[in-house]
């Protein structure tokens, strides 16, 4: 028997059609989505509860779109958001403007900022009407459970003790790091990125506001966001670079901050330690094999994104649609085919590869020079010169950004109101 096949004598066991490993936004979306179908669906989040504060939160129009497809959007933009539409930096003192969403001729022309923990919350209680769909929390899979070549299903640990989910099929929508990917054997194709992210929060005084996005400087660069009552910020250093950054100390690292970013300086005092600074490890990776009989990877478990345009939720989500609209139908009555499941692959990977090319373009022709030690003048670079100049290319990188590359929209039919 394979290492990992055993059935223990004291787990419990569940059973459902499908198994969702991971609640990000990948998998509550389609946890909702399957549910609403009617599908018998579970899905397992490892923590109590979804409060990360290092997660991404930015809503873009196309998941905004889908939110209004499922009828969940008015109460979606009740939560407490900030909205942005122009994408403004300085690039060695000089004003750009990268992106223009007002130019996007969609419902939506904005991107919502909202901490994920929010939106992942909306979703598990819009679902609590189906009672198809069960959310388990402190729920961790640690292992597959196999027949033969088939997975079917994870065994995974609770505060009670281990657990068994049986399903036809088992989705993985735990993240890049994910433990179903890793134990079902499934090779990561690494692209590389040259910049690891300094994620931390600033205080906000009511009265400060400003339109930058992002700071470039030579060998320094940073975004900042407007959350309304802080500044979330995210310092970008070059890859492997963070323990340097520390051994110059604390204060070397803010007194950079507020000289980038003057509006920081009366809110920088709430960075206290480096405790207060998270280490986001920058990777662009993706899976040549998404499947196996009776598994399924999507989301950042298939494909993970950089940080650059803060296009992975919106990628999970389009992922989770995709996923739906192809296999609703096909889990009434098991569990898709290989081929089947294959299809969700062969509908995603387009997108995913040219949002990827997209994210590396970015990394060597704009990051990876400003990110070189030296005080030499920073030139703005002839691309970010055109889109300065050109509105119509603003719009064009906002469609890109914003909406993707063949955006989905929700097709997979809602179950009969029982």
């Amino acid at each position: 028997m394979e290492p990992g096949t055993s059935q223990s004598s004291q787990a419990r066991s569940v059973k459902a059609r499908c198994c969702i490993v991971g609640g990000g936004p990948a998998g509550m979306m389609l946890g909702y989505l399957l549910g609403r179908a009617g599908i018998d669906v579970v899905v397992l989040e490892k923590h109590a509860d979804f409060f990360r504060d290092f997660r991404g939160d930015t809503v873009h129009p196309s998941t905004l779109e889908v939110m209004d497809e499922l009828g969940l959007i008015d109460g979606f933009l009740k939560l407490p958001h900030q909205r942005l539409q122009k994408m403004d930096g300085l690039f060695g003192g000089t004003p750009v403007r990268l992106a223009d969403l007002s130019r996007l001729h969609t419902k939506y022309p904005f991107i919502a900022f909202m901490p994920q923990w929010d939106f992942l919350n909306f979703l598990r209680e819009a679902g609590r009407r189906f009672a198809s769909l069960k959310v388990m929390m402190s729920t961790e899979a640690v292992d597959l459970i196999r027949r033969g070549e088939m997975i079917a299903g994870v065994r995974a640990k609770t505060p009670e003790g281990p657990i068994d989910i049986e399903a036809d099929l088992t989705i993985a929508c735990d993240g890049r790091h994910s433990t179903v990917r890793e134990r079902a054997g499934l090779g990561v194709e690494e692209i590389g990125a040259p910049m690891d992210v300094l994620w931390f929060r600033a205080g906000r005084k009511p009265d400060e506001t400003e339109n930058v996005f992002a700071r470039v400087e030579p060998g320094k660069m940073m975004v900042t966001f407007d959350r309304g009552d802080y500044w979330q910020c995210a310092y970008v250093i070059a890859k492997g670079q963070y323990d340097a950054v520390k051994a110059r100390g604390l204060q070397a690292l803010l007194d950079d901050v507020v000289r980038m970013a003057p509006i920081l300086k009366s809110g920088i005092a709430d960075v206290r330690s480096f405790d207060d600074i998270k280490l986001l490890t920058v990777a662009i990776n993706r899976l040549t094999r998404w499947t196996r009989p009776g598994l399924l990877c999507i989301g950042d478990a298939a494909h993970a994104m950089s940080p650059v345009g803060g296009v992975g939720v919106n990628l999970a989500v389009q992922d989770a649609v995709a996923t739906a609209n192809l296999l609703a139908d096909k889990l009434q009555l098991g569990c898709p085919s290989e081929d089947e499941l294959d299809a969700v692959r062969g509908r995603r990977e387009f997108p995913m590869k040219v949002t990827q090319r997209m994210q590396v373009i970015v990394q060597n022709n704009i990051i990876s020079g400003a990110l070189q030690p030296g005080d030499r003048p920073l030139k703005v670079p002839l691309i970010v010169r055109l889109i300065t100049a050109l509105p119509w290319l603003q719009g064009i990188l906002a469609r890109l950004v914003a909406v993707g590359v063949r955006p989905e929209h929700v097709q997979s039919k809602a179950a009969p109101a029982s």
